[in-house]
């Protein structure tokens, strides 16, 4: 059974256009440089589970027309680019009068009590907020089963941050990425697609940049490779021109089909 990859955003945590910047990417006719924060949509038979909830996320899920049904959130972890829309969840739980199962960490999921405390509290009829069901993530390595979607999560870290990376069937996302344990390297061979974090041209402590996603796509030799969390550094056509066969920026509402099985 194909899964069915959408990119909602594919920016960095400032987004694109950045706010008071008029360079050549911010103020492009393009598309495919205007870059929400990030974010996936997986869809593998009537199961559907997003991967993060950044600030756009009505909006991207409006731009996209996946605001119909939903199973699950993965949160990969919990700065503000990654969670800030996780209250959007309302419109699908008000529909179905179900909780929104959210899979994090512990830690995480620490977080996100702290930072969605409302939602817990008994509010006057007439009001609505989104029903939330947090789901802790055990373990590394330990597949979790979502209606017809099976997902591993992998460890990777973001500077000194331990975050998730996530792998189904054949294909991984790994965003907020600065270093590849060895034994997610092992976890991430022989993929059809892989989505990995590439901020920027110049180095970052907390980011791969494009040099160093570029030498983890020739360690990892994915059939084909998305860079995502892309800053205005880098102009759409212009960049995408310079990479290697099979290597592409991600783009908002970019939509990919790959093979399920490992």
């Amino acid at each position: 059974m194909p899964l069915r990859i959408t990119v909602l955003g594919c920016g960095t945590s400032m987004g694109v256009p950045q706010l008071g910047c008029r360079c050549a990417v911010c103020t492009s006719n393009d598309p495919r440089n205007h870059r929400t924060r990030p974010s996936i949509h997986l869809q593998q038979g009537n199961t559907r589970v997003l991967i993060d909830a950044p600030p756009e996320l009505r909006l991207q899920l409006l731009a996209t027309r996946l605001d119909e049904h939903l199973d699950a959130v993965l949160i990969t972890h919990t700065h503000a680019d990654h969670i800030m829309g996780l209250d959007d969840v309302r419109g699908f739980t008000l529909r179905t009068g179900k909780p929104m199962p959210v899979y994090a960490e512990a830690s995480a999921l620490h977080d996100l009590r702290r930072v969605f405390h409302y939602v817990f509290h008994p509010f006057p009829p007439g009001t609505s907020t989104p029903q939330i069901e947090f789901r802790e993530i055990p373990a590394v390595g330990v597949s979790l089963q979502i209606g017809e979607m099976s997902i591993e999560p992998l460890r990777v870290f973001h500077g000194e941050m331990p975050i998730l990376a996530f792998r189904v069937g054949q294909f991984a996302y790994v965003t907020d990425v600065s270093y590849i344990p060895p034994e997610t390297l092992s976890r991430l061979q022989g993929l059809e697609l892989l989505i990995l974090d590439a901020l920027r041209f110049d180095p970052h402590p907390t980011h791969f940049n494009l040099e160093q996603a570029l030498q983890m796509v020739e360690t990892l030799q994915p059939r084909r490779t998305l860079f995502t969390h892309l800053t205005h550094a880098f102009d759409y056509e212009t960049v995408n021109a310079q990479l290697p066969q099979a290597v592409e920026l991600a783009y908002d509402g970019q939509v990919v089909e790959v093979e399920s099985s490992p």
